[in-house]
């Protein structure tokens, strides 16, 4: 496996920095391709940077030569011109798929998300549904991985709740903070998407990486506080507010909050049990709770 190449689209992102370094620890050759290249890991020949716009199909073909598989880890949270959902999540998806199968690559990882539905109110869930049927249909058996919220000590949502129980005495719920999630380590996720492409046959081809507990926003919230040892005051904030200052957050360069956020907040996003996940790919999921202390340990 010395010789086979893994094009990272999205690789200097979240979650591709993470299967950047699962790959590697199983051996592949990685090439980073990504619209702002990083400097390699010191010592390590087998992480190649390339710079590559997702939304130019010749600096796709460019970032796909001679790769063996492609992992597609790039995602668009707020729109901005020319980069909408459409662009990113769709064409720029299939642009991905069909290259990689016009040159030759025999594995195809589609990052998606739970909940992925071509019938959801949410552009940005809609979009991420016809961005898995594009690529599909351009690079048939490719596979389809869909984390819920991911969580890790480098960045992701535990960070961003610390951040901000630290800065808030009083912390406001989406609605009454009943939706439930399944909060999932970014390292958990990375790992599965390794042992896809490792794995010798290509089914399934469509898994959900939840955490090992189902939370209610609020429980997680709690959760979070009591392992960090603080004590912030939780205030139901009903969604038509929420949708009004993510309106207004979307013009900051760095939004706290977006309008997709609130939206993927009003519906439940939890792994369905009759699809394959992390266990499935011999993978024992991390809690919540041990990303937390290492973050913040009570009375640290």
């Amino acid at each position: 496996m010395n010789d086979r190449i893994v094009t990272v689209f999205g690789g200097t992102g979240f979650l591709g920095r993470h299967v950047t370094r699962s790959l590697r620890a199983s051996d592949f050759t990685v090439r980073v391709a990504s619209r702002h290249v990083n400097k390699p890991t010191q010592g390590d020949r087998k992480i190649q940077p390339i710079r590559a716009d997702i939304r130019d199909p010749i600096a796709v073909e460019a970032a796909l030569v001679n790769a063996w598989g492609v992992v597609n880890a790039v995602s668009l949270y707020v729109e901005h011109g020319s980069d909408t959902f459409h662009t990113i999540h769709v064409n720029a998806a299939r642009t991905i798929a069909q290259a990689a199968r016009e040159a030759g690559a025999e594995r195809l990882v589609q990052v998606s998300g739970i909940g992925a539905d071509i019938a959801s109110p949410s552009l940005y869930v809609r979009k991420r549904a016809e961005g898995e049927q594009a690529v599909r249909a351009a690079f048939p058996g490719a596979m389809i991985a869909r984390p819920a919220v991911m969580f890790g000590p480098d960045g992701g949502f535990v960070t961003t709740v610390l951040d901000l129980m630290r800065k808030l005495p009083v912390y406001p719920l989406f609605g009454r903070g009943q939706m439930r999630l399944q909060p999932v380590s970014v390292d958990d996720v990375a790992d599965a998407i390794a042992r896809i492409l490792t794995r010798p046959e290509r089914e399934p081809t469509l898994y959900e990486f939840g955490g090992p507990d189902v939370f209610t926003y609020e429980d997680f919230l709690r959760t979070v506080a009591h392992e960090a040892g603080l004590r912030p005051l939780f205030v139901p904030f009903p969604f038509a507010g929420w949708h009004l200052l993510a309106r207004v957050a979307e013009i900051l360069p760095r939004p706290p909050v977006t309008r997709n956020q609130v939206e993927l907040m009003e519906v439940d996003t939890v792994a369905s049990p009759s699809l394959p996940g992390l266990r499935e790919l011999g993978i024992t999921p991390k809690p919540v709770k041990d990303t937390v202390r290492d973050l913040a340990p009570v009375g640290g």
